[in-house]
């Protein structure tokens, strides 16, 4: 993608983590008249523009509006409100999601599932199918395409010299999509896979289980564990097999993000 000579600022939301320890709020989730000051990289005053254009999007009684205004809704009805000022949760992401599905009024939710979370999404069609709603589950692995024929070397393979499937998210998706649901769930894809996955699908996607094989499907557990655990992934650069360049400081020009969203071919 060319770029203009001059690039905007690139937003730096991360860096209000310490004005939030410090206030206990951030410039975006205050009133005006009491909002901390804003950073110089804070996208609300340095892409006002972009984020003026985006309202007609949830004014205009579209799909899109109606979708922002039940998951608004949605995370209202996730708290008690019990009147101390303090945050009660009470919905887990299972709930919250049959509760987003009913209030749109969807009653068939396709399964993506990973094949080795077939437990695991048994286990959520039988809690769709309690709460009124009809569960269609793909496996990853549907068609039992052998890796080596989309280019894998056997090598490559988590168990090399053996017959190995490949995941296969486009047929997942258009699997769904012949069958007509009206809302599609990620259940462990890994990454990429779920990239495809939702590329594809017809319907909404949101994902419930997010992939790690190390945390038991946590991922923020990796970062959690910054201080301690997993501190060497702040300061020793992965080491990928089959790659011999180290990877690019944020101040390298490469690393600049692009002033426009990427299309979708």
């Amino acid at each position: 993608m060319t770029r203009p000579a001059r690039d905007p600022t690139p937003p730096r939301c991360a860096a209000c983590a310490a004005v939030q320890r410090k206030e206990g709020t951030t410039h975006c989730w205050s009133e005006p008249s009491a909002a901390p000051p804003a950073p110089g990289t804070c996208p609300t005053g340095a892409y006002a523009a972009t984020v003026a254009a985006t309202l007609p999007v949830y004014l205009d009684g579209g799909p899109d509006a109606r979708l922002a205004r039940v998951a608004a809704r949605v995370e209202g009805l996730c708290y008690d409100k019990v009147g101390d000022g303090a945050l009660h949760a009470r919905w887990t992401r299972v709930e919250d999601t049959i509760a987003f599905a009913r209030l749109m009024g969807w009653r068939r939710v396709g399964i993506a599932t990973c094949i080795g979370l077939l437990e695991e999404s048994a286990r959520l069609e039988e809690i769709l199918k309690a709460q009124g709603l009809e569960p269609i589950s793909v496996c990853c692995k549907v068609g039992r395409v052998d890796k080596e024929r989309v280019g894998v070397r056997d090598e490559e393979k988590v168990r090399p010299g053996t017959f190995e499937p490949a995941c296969n998210p486009v047929a997942q998706a258009r699997i769904l999509n012949e069958v007509c649901t009206d809302l599609n769930v990620i259940v462990g894809l890994c990454v990429g896979h779920d990239m495809l996955f939702s590329k594809h699908s017809a319907a909404p996607v949101t994902t419930l289980v997010a992939k790690d094989r190390v945390t038991g499907h946590n991922p923020v557990a990796a970062l959690y564990g910054q201080s301690f655990y997993y501190r060497r992934l702040a300061k020793t650069p992965l080491a990928i097999p089959g790659t011999d360049d180290p990877p690019r400081s944020p101040g390298d020009a490469d690393d600049a993000p692009p002033t426009a969203g990427r299309r979708r071919e």
